[in-house]
């Protein structure tokens, strides 16, 4: 299971370390720094970033990766949210007309002077 955080996941800095899923953002940050010889070699793929292969690899894993297609759903979804966003914008209500007419109103009672 993919979701499950006690997973083993193999480090791609140093093969022999085995981490578990929940705690392997963290040991990607502390084993770059411990092997930056083999970070050099690396590249970090575009849809997850525990994702690590090598430079020469990453086209290919672009391609092949199971995480492009959570991605490219999430986008077709804010998307179809931002259009129906859209559609309830352009609403056609307007102000019904005012009745009232402060101007009228004010020079009516013009003639007594105001008291505090």
């Amino acid at each position: 299971d993919d979701l499950d955080p006690e997973r083993l996941i193999q480090c791609p800095y140093n093969k022999h370390h085995r981490i578990r899923a929940g705690r392997f953002p963290y040991h990607l940050v502390k084993c770059r720094k411990s092997y930056p010889e083999v970070a050099k070699e690396l590249a970090t793929c575009p849809f997850n970033a525990r994702h690590l292969v090598r430079q020469a690899d990453l086209s290919d894993h672009i391609m092949k990766c199971n995480d492009k297609g959570i991605l490219e759903q999430d986008i077709v979804n804010q998307s179809c949210g931002f259009q129906r966003e859209q559609m309830n914008a352009m609403s056609t209500w307007q102000a019904p007309p005012c009745e009232e007419d402060w101007e009228s109103e004010s020079s009516e009672r013009s003639d007594s002077p105001f008291i505090w």
